[in-house]
């Protein structure tokens, strides 16, 4: 085997374990971007509408999907170039933190939903009772 073969290797193996760090880091980083669970659990307001707003505000991922989308990126790269010796752990990791995300997103948008449709339903039973009494009188 040649210097430059083992030059090569030793390279492509300092690229491997460099491009699985990359993948941990922005794995790390996308789950201290999630929302912390307290603020999810524990919203304050002062009427519903109020604490369906705080609730779609902190079920927001944020930051968290753009360090996903890199983790993917360089975990995508690293399995192509067959990089890793057992991938299996970041595969797991990314699927996990993916299955976050999503769950968030779509709390989200079921938030949003309701908080868009508490108010209608609160002008319809105001104007109901309004009509009752117009036709007490």
């Amino acid at each position: 085997m040649s210097q430059s073969t083992l030059d090569d290797d030793d390279l492509f193996g300092e690229a491997a374990n460099e491009m699985r760090s990359d993948v941990e880091e922005h794995l790390e980083a996308a789950r201290d971007e999630l929302p912390d669970p307290d603020a999810i659990w524990d919203v304050e307001a002062d009427n519903t509408l109020g604490v369906l707003n705080a609730l779609r505000s902190e079920l927001d991922p944020g930051e968290a999907e753009t360090h996903l989308r890199d983790a993917k990126k360089w975990y995508t790269m690293g399995e192509r170039a067959d990089a890793f010796e057992d991938a299996g752990d970041l595969e797991d990791d990314i699927d996990a933190v993916e299955g976050l995300i999503t769950d968030l997103t779509d709390a989200r948008e079921q938030v949003s939903d309701l908080a868009g449709t508490v108010p209608e339903i609160r002008s319809e039973l105001e104007s109901a009772g309004d009509e009752e009494s117009d036709s007490d009188e």
